[in-house]
């Protein structure tokens, strides 16, 4: 078995890989060319264009984090090859946590406080209890499913949707598009979980904000495409004018580094992070990276990416 690695810290998985499959022969893409077109399997984030369009002999892919739209978007993706993708592997707990921070933000008001402390202004709030602030979660998959618990836990009302029907404990559940409008219209906080496919591309656009209630909130710890931006802008309102969207905590971006000309970096109501919500766990998600090789190399049924779905 040849595995070929791809990332931001290649020789650290190299090294993690070739210690849990010693009958393995592991490489990077730092390899010369001839050595790369040997792989028989590709474990990878985000891999070039000129990388898959040499690896003539895969046998599969592992895809090394949750979303899979940039490998999918990928002109040089193989056809036919079968994919992997990490769900979860240590990924839900950083996620749920940073949907709390975003939650508590605002629950608690310390946007305004902020805003506050600017203009020097001493002045209490009356706090709104958390079994007040009833939050939506839209997809709920390995992760959103646990985020969804989590905060629920925590004593927030949570809505979920998803496409299909589905049902957790402690958490009322939608499904469809009728579904989606009857939980955007009583969620004070809206967090987005969903992946990135041609059905949730912009599914929050100038329709589905204007379901939220006034002075809902947005967080958003999962891809980018799926925010119209023009539309959440002008939900947020000029930068001395709050709109009908109170704020916004962004984590990812259609294109990323988000750039420097966006006006999403300058609004007093955004709040932008790097991309860092869930960073991917290495002994965790080696377990489920492993185990999918192996499988791989048995034969054995995986659960594998639907090309056509996009996850």
């Amino acid at each position: 078995m040849k595995v070929l690695v791809h990332n931001d810290e290649p020789k650290r998985w190299q090294e993690a890989l070739a210690a849990r499959l010693p009958e393995a022969e592991i490489f990077t893409s730092a390899a010369p060319a001839a050595k790369r077109r040997e792989a028989d399997y590709l474990a990878a984030w985000k891999p070039p264009a000129s990388l898959l369009s040499e690896l003539v002999a895969l046998k599969g892919i592992v895809n090394l984090g949750a979303g899979v739209d940039a490998l999918l978007n990928n002109p040089e993706l193989p056809a036919g090859v079968p994919i992997v993708k990490l769900r979860d592997a240590g990924m839900a707990e950083p996620i749920g946590d940073y949907v709390r921070y975003g939650l508590l933000h605002f629950q608690r008001d310390f946007d305004r406080y902020r805003r506050q402390q600017h203009a020097r202004e001493w002045r209490e709030h009356t706090m709104c209890d958390k079994a007040d602030w009833p939050v939506g979660v839209l997809g709920l998959g390995a992760i959103g499913a646990r985020v969804a618990t989590m905060i629920a836990a925590d004593g927030f009302p949570v809505h979920g949707w998803c496409r299909s029907p589905k049902r957790l404990d402690d958490i009322t559940c939608h499904h469809g598009d009728n579904g989606l409008e009857a939980l955007l219209s009583q969620v004070k906080s809206l967090v987005l979980l969903l992946p990135d496919t041609p059905v949730t591309r912009h599914i929050i656009n100038a329709r589905t904000l204007a379901l939220l209630p006034e002075g809902a909130s947005l967080i958003n710890p999962g891809r980018g495409t799926l925010i119209d931006e023009a539309a959440l802008l002008d939900a947020l309102g000029a930068s001395t004018v709050e709109g009908r969207l109170r704020g916004a905590v962004l984590d990812a971006f259609p294109e990323e580094p988000l750039p420097e000309t966006s006006p999403l970096w300058s609004h007093p109501r955004v709040w932008i992070t790097p991309h860092m919500a869930g960073p991917t766990p290495l002994e965790v998600a080696l377990d489920q990276v492993v185990s999918a090789l192996r499988a791989f190399e048995a034969g054995e049924p995986l659960e594998t990416v639907d090309p056509g779905a996009g996850y």
